[in-house]
């Protein structure tokens, strides 16, 4: 078994909104691993006294307890029971029906012997690789087949696409929408390797077109996480410096794990 865990702030003045966990239980017969890309809330407020790293930290660490001391629990139900629970620390205090409350996009994976669980909620990716070396792309792909008038300001987003029927999903304050993910499983002796990776990371393949996803996975597996996120700093760099816009951050939050199984 061999891991690596990269997460980086876009901003070093401001707090990684990511989290980011590998669990690995003594039997060592397994593991899982856990990344939440924080939503950045506009200036206009969330209707929350607590920002998006403390709903990532109490979301991402419920959610690595739940998924190795419950192996039995599908991991949609075990999102489902981490959403509520973490709900409840902060129900009385806040307004978890605005649409802007603190969320989070969401990947999930967990293995046994016998098989690899995976849950993929908005525009994180969980990339996977057979031991024949293809690679395979587990998207939750409603937020990119959205017109782009659907996304122009925030606002638009939150009172017509966000966490509703025709839109896309993220992990907020209702445990329902865990049903929304995307989830399946495969066989263990199908998977020799995976690689999550929030948007920050992606930027890789969807903003600056350095290759594919198997064209990505390949660049962890040589070079490693740290140099995939360097590579997209450089990158973002490079844009800027030719004067080109900005499209969304200049620089987003990323972060990388590799498992080799």
């Amino acid at each position: 078994m061999h891991t690596e865990l990269v997460s980086e702030p876009g901003d070093p003045g401001r707090p990684n909104e990511d989290f980011a966990s590998v669990a690995l239980p003594a039997s060592g017969q397994g593991g899982a691993l856990v990344v939440l890309d924080g939503v950045t809330p506009p200036r206009s407020g969330t209707g929350c006294l607590h920002s998006v790293p403390w709903f990532t930290a109490r979301l991402g660490g419920t959610l690595t307890e739940l998924t190795v001391s419950l192996p039995d629990v599908p991991l949609a139900e075990a999102l489902s029971r981490a959403l509520a629970h973490t709900a409840a620390a902060h129900a009385e205090t806040c307004d978890l029906s605005h649409p802007r409350t603190p969320q989070a996009t969401v990947v999930l994976a967990r293995w046994s012997p016998a098989a690899v669980e995976y849950l993929v909620l908005s525009d994180s990716a969980l990339l996977v690789e057979s031991p024949d070396g293809t690679v395979t792309a587990l998207l939750d792909d409603r937020l990119a087949r959205l017109p782009r008038a659907a996304l122009a300001t925030d606002a638009l987003v939150d009172s017509t696409v966000r966490n509703k029927e025709g839109g896309f999903f993220t992990a907020a304050a209702d445990p329902a929408v865990a049903a929304r993910a995307v989830t399946g499983t495969l066989p263990r002796g199908e998977v020799r390797a995976l690689a999550a990776l929030t948007d920050g990371a992606t930027r890789w393949v969807e903003r600056f077109r350095e290759g594919g996803w198997a064209d990505c996975f390949t660049f962890v597996r040589k070079e490693g996480a740290r140099a995939l996120v360097d590579r997209v700093r450089a990158l973002e760099r490079a844009e800027a410096e030719r004067g080109l816009p900005a499209r969304g951050k200049r620089h987003d939050d990323a972060t990388v794990i590799f498992a080799e199984l």
